[in-house]
């Protein structure tokens, strides 16, 4: 079943194939409730390099879902980069699109999963809920899907790439000229 409100981007669908892969055959009772923890703000993300902590508050309990996310391959990187050209740099479907059919898909792969509940399968409410609550934040800014996977690291020391070489998703209103866009 659809869900508009996770996955509005190829991006941050690939978020949702965590939660919902298309390997699965039988309806998982947990994904409403995991969309619904993510929708009502139960599920406060934070993310350190390829770490992504989540604290999901569901009832009157609260566990701390860890997902850690493996670096992207350096195909991949190549893939992406050489898509990025211009002035402004733009994480589109399109770019996605064109990454996956040359063969390297910008998907997160998993390195680990660890919850704080009892579940213990790694497929637990609080790791999807984490799951969704990524997918939406990815829908908004396409960079954090390639930040979690080191895309913007620089392979020899370790250090971040500056802000500025970072690709832009959106423009700030006050930037635009009016003139630009309309004639008189």
């Amino acid at each position: 079943m659809a869900d508009d409100d996770f996955g509005c981007t190829a991006w941050g669908r690939d978020w949702v194939r965590l939660a919902q892969p298309l390997r699965q055959t039988r309806p998982d009772p947990l994904l409403p409730r995991a969309r619904r923890l993510a929708r009502v703000g139960g599920v406060r993300v934070t993310i350190d390099g390829r770490i992504v902590r989540g604290a999901v508050r569901h009832g009157r309990s609260t566990s701390v879902a860890c997902v850690e996310v493996a670096p992207m391959s350096r195909e991949t990187i190549a893939g992406i980069t050489g898509r990025l050209s211009g002035a402004r740099l733009l994480l589109t479907d399109e770019v996605h699109r064109a990454v996956t059919e040359g063969g390297h898909p910008p998907a997160p792969t998993l390195a680990g999963v660890d919850c704080s509940c009892p579940d213990g399968t790694g497929r637990c409410l609080h790791v999807l809920a984490v799951y969704y609550d990524m997918a939406r934040r990815v829908d908004d800014d396409p960079r954090i899907a390639l930040d979690v996977q080191d895309f913007f690291r620089v392979s020899s020391g370790g250090t971040r790439l500056p802000t500025a070489a970072s690709p832009q998703r959106w423009i700030p209103l006050n930037t635009l000229d009016p003139v630009d866009y309309f004639t008189v």
